[in-house]
């Protein structure tokens, strides 16, 4: 079946850069299909799925749109449209990757096309405003995006244009005509693992003392993009089991603060039936953004993880309100489930040497979370840190009786 590569472009003011684009995804022996995303007196037709169509299937019409002030409104239109697509595409198998062309709009309903694909379809932005501050997060989110800043504007097909698009088309195209492994574990034994600097040592620990036992480890770095990425990925049928080293952004969502992973965090799996085992690592501190510190923050006793990035210790009563939301989430499960707590410190940051070391007050959330949690999910408690070899042991040696 012929597999086809995605072309998503505002053709009523990109055609003709756009069109350059087509020609050389063609020379490179690939199949383009051309979709037109305008908003604006497109040019139906140079594409092969028209703007009428994509705003169709996002529950309108392209009149409708056209004719529309709500440029948020209609935006969100053609995205969905779009991304049913794509989707569309995808399922019936005839998908090999998708490009894109765009400024600063462009590029921000390109990418939410790209985030609603899976993991390891060959995504790739073309895009004049992708190192402008705050943008690039926001263009790739928790999407396996390529993001090619194009330095010059898309605009007239000069010869310093056809080098960026030149470049960008054999990068897709080595991506789809490559040797590319599959992503998904033929075996069913991937796990996913949440991973941390504080906790690196465990982390790393865990990760070799199970590859050991054949299986497939995949580390997810638990700062909020990362963890929420897991999720996604969770619910796309990647893993078979789940060690969630570090669930801190349950309470950073919780709270609002800057490791917020989302409000699915630790929600996923149990909804699924897949096996987990949970600790706690960073669960008893918060990180706020420096400029949004309120007064009583500057009191907090604190640990400087960098001249950017401080932890600050939760209050007992917001570790109790935090068990909560952990006893709501895991008494939705309907897998197996292992709570695992280190009774000497939840991390690296959790030494003697620290202010922020209270494993007294750690166990007000322990304490919270028995009394909330059903009684068939078990608490462990491990005489030891985090970073200390039995704890990472007790971690392998829990999850190789539920995985």
């Amino acid at each position: 079946m012929q597999k086809y590569i995605l072309i998503i472009s505002t053709l009523d003011t990109k055609s003709e850069e756009t069109l350059y684009l087509k020609d050389r995804i063609t020379g490179l022996g690939l199949k383009p299909l051309l979709m037109d995303i305008s908003m604006r007196g497109a040019k139906d037709s140079v594409c092969d799925i028209t703007p009428d169509r994509v705003a169709a299937a996002g529950g309108s019409s392209f009149k409708k749109i056209s004719n529309s002030r709500e440029r948020t409104h209609i935006t969100n239109i053609m995205m969905t449209g779009a991304s049913r697509i794509a989707g569309e595409l995808l399922g019936d198998s005839k998908l090999a990757g998708v490009i894109a062309v765009g400024g600063s709009t462009g590029t921000l309903m390109a990418t939410e096309v790209m985030r609603s694909l899976p993991f390891g379809i060959p995504k790739l932005m073309i895009s004049s405003t992708a190192a402008l501050p705050g943008l690039s997060t926001r263009y790739i989110g928790t999407g396996d995006i390529a993001l090619f800043h194009s330095v010059i504007e898309i605009s007239g097909v000069t010869d310093m244009l056809k080098n960026v698009m030149d470049r960008a088309a054999s990068a897709l195209a080595g991506m789809v005509k490559g040797k590319i492994t599959s992503p998904k574990a033929e075996k069913r034994n991937a796990i996913a693992l949440t991973m941390l600097g504080p906790w690196e040592k465990c982390a790393s620990s865990v990760r070799m003392a199970m590859e050991q036992k054949g299986f497939q480890v995949i580390g997810f770095s638990a700062a909020g993009i990362g963890d929420k990425a897991m999720e996604d990925m969770i619910a796309a049928g990647f893993f078979n089991g789940v060690i969630d080293l570090a669930p801190g952004g349950v309470g950073e969502h919780l709270f609002g603060f800057m490791r917020d992973a989302g409000p699915r965090r630790m929600e996923t799996a149990g909804a699924l039936g897949i096996p987990q085992i949970i600790s706690t690592c960073s669960v008893n501190h918060m990180t706020p953004a420096k400029s949004k510190y309120k007064p009583e923050f500057h009191q907090r006793r604190k640990y400087d993880l960098d001249k950017f990035r401080s932890w600050l210790r939760l209050s007992p009563d917001e570790l109790k309100q935090v068990a909560g939301v952990f006893a709501e989430k895991l008494n939705k499960t309907s897998g197996p489930v292992k709570i695992l707590v280190p009774l000497d410190g939840w991390s690296s940051v959790d030494s003697p040497a620290n202010p922020t070391y209270d494993p007294e007050e750690d166990r007000f959330f322990t304490r919270a979370l028995r009394e909330k949690l059903k009684p068939e999910i078990p608490i462990i408690e491990v005489d030891a840190n985090m970073e200390d070899p039995e704890f990472a042991k007790a971690v392998v040696g829990a999850a190789l009786e539920i995985f």
